[in-house]
């Protein structure tokens, strides 16, 4: 029994798809809600997703750091590097987490996103195509095989109405040139196509048979019988018309519409927007989960790698669909994932921070600031209305009273200067000579 990616489109999809529409009677409707309900649900999946990179982008640079430390300190005992080396590692995992934590979330994604991707892709929404590969020998040549049956795939015959069908050749894939196989539509249950088809006469989902290769060398007839008229390798393709492919949603003509040209080379405005869009959100979820929130600058070749990255990525994944084009459902489903997850990496951006990787962003963010030089101060000239403030008193002479040198005592003269007395008065010597 198939518990993957069909089991979950099967089992899971498509009962809710036919949930929602039969809350509201349209497919565009459906493809909305559907895609909104899985990333509600992965929603706690995929935001731990992007904390766990936001950490990581943060404290990658002191982790690189702390190794490169390490291996420069014992570049000349490999055995001791390769034991430092240990103990660094434990003490970054313990303070910052595992850079590998992030990887798990995304895996267990895949399988989900995988089978709605899956169920877009199929009936009703799109063609449903059945490939069978025949070898054609001659008689002489021809060796016994066993009946061939083609994968399952679920056929919507009705509104909320779908069966599992395969193809199967009872035969095998080996015939003689001459021969003939009768190629049958079926359910699991052995009920026959065209039985089911009969059912529903609003609906018709009469397949289209055709040769894709080797068209010289067989021929099929439009109720699926193919006869082998020469040797060699010879593919033929039975195509069931989806139910809803024809539908419209909004500004799309054609759920099923498939390509952003027509075959005479119109383009197809509907899936045109849908790419650009899907590249914008892209760009600005980018921007948001990638881009530098840490407050450093991209100095290091690997973060300026990273940045260019960022901006390449969205013009590489919108061009890949006008290369390798899709239906407009499924486009559609990967738009309003997109824009979902932009508006989840903003609202994971501005969660706060653990408490030691918000001082390395301070820390960063206050390093990154230039610093301002100072200005030189201007020299203020003095006012005229106001007097210049020396550090002494300028001597007004006119103030100074006018003293008698006759009256003036030497000693007492010599007390003012701020002299010490002499131990003789001047020419004191000359008058004992005399004498």
């Amino acid at each position: 029994m198939d518990f993957g990616v069909g089991f979950l489109s099967n089992s899971v999809m498509l009962p809710f798809l036919d949930f929602f529409y039969g809350i509201v009677p349209s497919y565009g409707l459906a493809i909305v809600a559907l895609t909104l309900v899985v990333r509600l649900a992965l929603f706690p999946v995929s935001a731990n997703q992007l904390r766990s990179m936001r950490r990581m982008k943060i404290a990658n640079p002191i982790m690189q750091q702390r190794i490169k430390e390490v291996q420069e300190r014992y570049k000349s005992d490999p055995a001791k590097q390769q034991e430092e080396m240990g103990k660094v590692n434990s003490a970054n995992f313990k303070e910052f987490g595992n850079p590998l934590s992030g990887c798990l979330p995304a895996i267990l994604q895949l399988p989900i996103l995988f089978a709605l991707f899956a169920t877009l892709r199929g009936s009703p929404f799109a063609d449903i195509n059945y490939t069978l590969n025949f070898q054609i020998s001659p008689p002489e040549q021809i060796v016994e095989s066993q009946p061939f049956v083609s994968p399952t795939q679920n056929v919507y015959f009705a509104d909320k109405v779908h069966y599992p069908v395969q193809a199967i050749a009872p035969s095998g894939t080996n015939l003689a040139v001459g021969a003939k196989e009768a190629i049958k539509l079926q359910t699991i249950q052995k009920e026959s196509f065209d039985i089911l088809n009969a059912k529903f006469p609003d609906t018709d989902l009469t397949p289209k048979w055709q040769i894709t290769k080797g068209q010289g060398l067989a021929e099929v007839s439009p109720d699926g019988v193919i006869t082998a008229l020469q040797p060699g390798d010879v593919t033929v393709q039975a195509t069931v018309p989806g139910l809803a492919s024809s539908k419209g949603f909004l500004f799309i003509q054609a759920l099923g519409k498939v390509g952003a040209t027509n075959p005479d080379g119109s383009i197809n405005w509907d899936i045109m927007v849908m790419i650009l869009g899907f590249g914008l959100s892209l760009y600005i979820n980018q921007a948001i989960s990638g881009g530098n929130s840490s407050g450093q600058k991209a100095n290091s070749d690997s973060q300026q790698q990273q940045e260019t990255m960022n901006k390449i990525t969205p013009v590489i994944f919108s061009g890949m669909f006008l290369f390798f084009p899709l239906p407009s459902g499924v486009l559609l489903y990967m738009l309003i994932a997109n824009v979902f997850q932009t508006v989840q990496a903003f609202i994971v951006s501005k969660e706060p921070l653990p408490e030691n990787l918000q001082k390395l962003v301070d820390t960063s963010a206050s390093s990154a600031q230039p610093t301002k030089r100072a200005e030189p101060s201007k020299a203020i000239a003095p006012s005229k209305a106001e007097p210049s403030k020396m550090p002494f008193k300028a001597k007004d002479n006119k103030a100074e009273p006018k003293v008698d040198a006759k009256k003036v005592d030497p000693k007492a003269e010599n007390k003012a200067e701020g002299k010490s007395p002499l131990p003789f008065e001047p020419g004191s010597s000359k008058k004992k000579k005399k004498d």
